[in-house]
């Protein structure tokens, strides 16, 4: 399986909205998306973080290079900082593990 691990700290207030309005749909999309395995959101040291795990990383391109996806990828400078850490896995990884990786390997 494919592991997608992201985190990413909204610049300012109106920063924050517009991620949001980018982030939201997108996440909706991510958890219906074909392929997806696992999908959570979580709040950490004011990074927004997610989880997901796809059956491939074609699966999960699939969803990276969707249109909503796009939208929110083309906005990302502006609006954000962070960065995503993408793995192979056996399993899906605790929280722990996928944090302690993302920080890990923050490029």
């Amino acid at each position: 399986m494919y592991i997608a691990v992201t985190g990413l700290k909204p610049k300012g207030i109106i920063g924050a909205i517009r991620f949001w309005l980018l982030a939201i749909p997108s996440f909706n999309q991510a958890k219906s998306s074909n392929g997806i395995l696992f999908c959570e959101a979580k709040s950490v040291n004011g990074y927004k973080h997610t989880l997901t795990a796809w059956d491939s990383k074609e699966s999960m391109n699939d969803f990276v290079f969707s249109k909503t996806h796009v939208k929110a990828i083309k906005a990302y400078p502006k609006i954000a900082k962070g960065f995503t850490v993408t793995y192979e896995s056996d399993a899906v990884p605790s929280w722990e593990d996928a944090l302690a990786k993302w920080e890990r390997d923050a490029e």
